[in-house]
């Protein structure tokens, strides 16, 4: 029997976001809203102290990060899944509920947390390669390609199949590096490299790192990073046919 003045447990506080760095957060979701309006995001210890990872998928199989500041001993400071048009809607009224967990739809690996870089890349050139890109699907979609007509779909997927930076590692030396445009689409339309023209006399665009990490290629800009796992080689081996099945 719970005594007079003691919280019972239907009177226990709910769970909390535990974000305090809400304007990071609400920019990083708002913008993942707009790409997947039912997209679920997972919030992770980052390992530093009082930071959290928000981690998405975009719809062109790229996972997304953003790093903001987070109170430990909280609920942001366990790994958890929420809705992101949730978790959103709480950040802009200004409250601190965990919206409702939804653990389940998370299904997809995250890259190991230890990465090397290979390369920078100036992010203008990130944005140039970004640009042509859309320059290229605009003008196939109106005129096709090579005079025949070809559909929107197949046109986008073969866009971000190109590989649009290809790095040669020098130290150590190894395989070369490739960064398709999936990957140079997610740091932009994620706005991770910060806007293209800050006010005058601002500091240049800091470089964005090409990482790996075992089958993983990251791109690291400013304010966030866009992983891909490259495909793996399968091969298929027919059963043995065995008597009596």
């Amino acid at each position: 029997m719970t005594r007079p003045g003691t919280a019972g447990p239907e009177h226990e506080a709910a769970p909390g976001h535990g974000l305090t760095g809400v304007a990071d957060a609400g920019a990083f979701l708002a913008r993942l809203v707009r790409l997947d309006p039912v997209a679920p995001v997972r919030l992770r210890p980052a390992g530093a102290a009082g930071r959290v990872a928000l981690w998405a998928r975009l719809p062109w199989q790229v996972l997304v990060v953003r790093t903001v500041d987070g109170g430990p001993g909280d609920g942001a400071s366990t790994d958890v899944t929420v809705a992101a048009p949730e978790l959103l809607a709480e950040l802009e009224r200004g409250g601190s509920a965990l919206p409702a967990r939804r653990d389940a739809q998370w299904r997809w690996p995250l890259p190991p947390a230890r990465s090397r870089p290979v390369e920078a890349l100036p992010a203008a050139e990130l944005r140039r390669i970004a640009g042509a890109a859309a320059g290229t699907l605009r003008s196939a979609s109106e005129h096709g390609v090579a005079g025949r007509a070809v559909g929107q779909r197949a046109l986008r997927d073969a866009l971000l199949d190109h590989v649009a930076v290809l790095v040669t590692p020098d130290d150590p030396p190894g395989p070369p590096v490739e960064v398709p445009q999936r990957l140079v689409q997610g740091l932009i339309r994620m706005g991770f490299l910060g806007p293209a023209d800050g006010p005058a006399g601002a500091p240049a665009e800091a470089a964005v790192q090409v990482r790996v990490a075992g089958r993983w290629v990251g791109l690291v800009g400013p304010y966030g990073a866009a992983w891909l796992q490259k495909a793996t080689d399968l091969a298929v081996t027919p059963l043995a046919t065995r008597p009596n099945g």
